[in-house]
């Protein structure tokens, strides 16, 4: 068979699928547009700022239509927040106070969120640099988030839990919504006084709800990724209970100041039109790794998730046999890219990571994962993980040159 032969037959196999996702993607919109019709958006709200920004509507709408999308009382999106890693440590930063203990609920964290916490190595200026407390409740032998450890875990000293929802660097399946619920309403009957943070980064979008509507306290995701639609150049988010808000604004700016301050200095139209392109763009990301996860997995190999099961973030892992196929697959990615196409990977340092990584981006967006993208670690068990994909055509594209050039060269 053809590589499109093969594809078109796919195709038609996860075409239920396909319905599925397109029915979630089309709830998402219809949310992200009465949003919109809510809060009155105006062409003059695109208009960048200057200065301290004091009276920036715009600003203000676009933070207010976040709140309500994300099912938060309040919000923070600004192009100063320079990654999600960075609005998850302002949460972390703005909340915790010495003495305080804070327990992720789903193992250890991502890489970067481990050297801000501290707990591996000392530093100065982590949290527990800081006099912050720090343990964590080991996943199931699922990979799933133990409740019964959890229940365990939780004390009246507990200030803050932390849930990461996608899988990271790791083959554990991300934590879903109805997971996400459960461990909330757990943690608020243990001590209704713990803050629930949830990192939210490649989750966005993929159901019909976000974790704002089940409780949760504050949720950080970056803008690069999924609520951005592909095309916001750079910042994150945080949306959450307005008391958190209010902290972690004048942990952002200063005491007093808080939310009032921040100019726009990017043209706002791409971060409105970030937003309401957002739905259909995860959900292109989303068939896109359908797509190649039943592909892969029908040449025999390992898939997280794998083709059938319920998705929570936009990750596709493929587990491969070594170092060198794991660059080998990749450089297809990177080779099928619009930019940097002709560009030859290798294993690199990068800032806060334990391992040698391999980033596959050939980007309109510098580290966007949106965007069709690929990398791995170089560590057993030897995994890429994709994500993202602007449009459909695109990763279908990939996955034609990884037939050709990778799976069908390799049988």
């Amino acid at each position: 068979m053809t590589a499109l032969s093969i594809i078109k037959e796919a195709e038609h196999s996860l075409q239920m699928l396909f319905n599925e996702l397109e029915e979630i993607a089309y709830t998402n919109q219809v949310r992200v547009i009465e949003a919109f019709h809510k809060h009155r958006v105006r062409e003059y709200y695109f208009y960048p700022s200057t200065g301290y920004g004091y009276g920036d509507s715009g600003r203000d709408a676009l933070e207010d239509i976040f709140a309500d999308i994300f099912g938060t009382e309040d919000a923070l999106v600004r192009s100063q927040v320079v990654s999600g890693t960075h609005a998850i440590s302002a949460c972390l930063f703005a909340l915790l106070r010495p003495g305080d203990e804070l327990i992720s609920l789903t193992g250890s964290p991502y890489d970067t969120l481990c050297r801000i916490i501290g707990h591996e190595e000392k530093s100065p200026g982590t949290l527990i640099d800081k006099g912050i407390k720090y343990s964590e409740v080991d996943l199931d032998e699922r990979g799933k988030p133990d409740l019964t450890a959890i229940a365990a875990a939780i004390k009246d000293t507990s200030r803050m839990v932390l849930i990461q929802r996608s899988r990271g660097y790791k083959t554990r399946p991300p934590v879903d919504l109805d997971t996400i619920a459960a461990i909330t309403k757990l943690v608020k009957a243990r001590n209704p006084a713990t803050i629930v943070m949830l990192d939210n980064c490649y989750g966005e979008f993929t159901a019909v709800q976000e974790p704002g509507h089940y409780g949760v306290d504050i949720i950080a995701g970056s803008l690069i990724k999924n609520p951005g639609g592909g095309l916001i150049p750079s910042g994150g988010y945080i949306a959450g209970n307005q008391d958190l808000i209010e902290q972690l604004a004048f942990h952002l700016t200063a005491p007093g100041l808080g939310k009032e301050l921040g100019a726009s200095l990017l043209d706002k139209r791409i971060m409105y039109q970030g937003l309401f392109l957002a739905p259909h763009t995860v959900l292109q990301a989303l068939k896109g790794a359908v797509l190649l996860a039943y592909v892969f997995e029908e040449h025999g190999y390992e898939v997280f998730p794998r083709w059938n099961e319920k998705r929570s973030d936009i990750v596709q892992a493929v587990k491969l046999r070594d170092a060198a196929e794991v660059l080998r697959f990749c450089q297809e990615v990177q080779n099928a890219s619009p930019v940097d196409s002709d560009v030859t990977l290798e294993y690199g340092e990068l800032p806060a990571y334990r391992d040698k990584i391999v980033m596959a981006a050939g980007t309109f967006v510098q580290g966007s994962s949106i965007e069709l993208s690929c990398d791995a670690p170089l560590r057993s068990p030897h995994c890429v993980f994709l994500q993202g994909g602007l449009s459909y055509e695109h990763c279908r594209f990939l996955l034609q040159r990884l037939l050709d050039r990778f799976l069908l060269a390799n049988a």
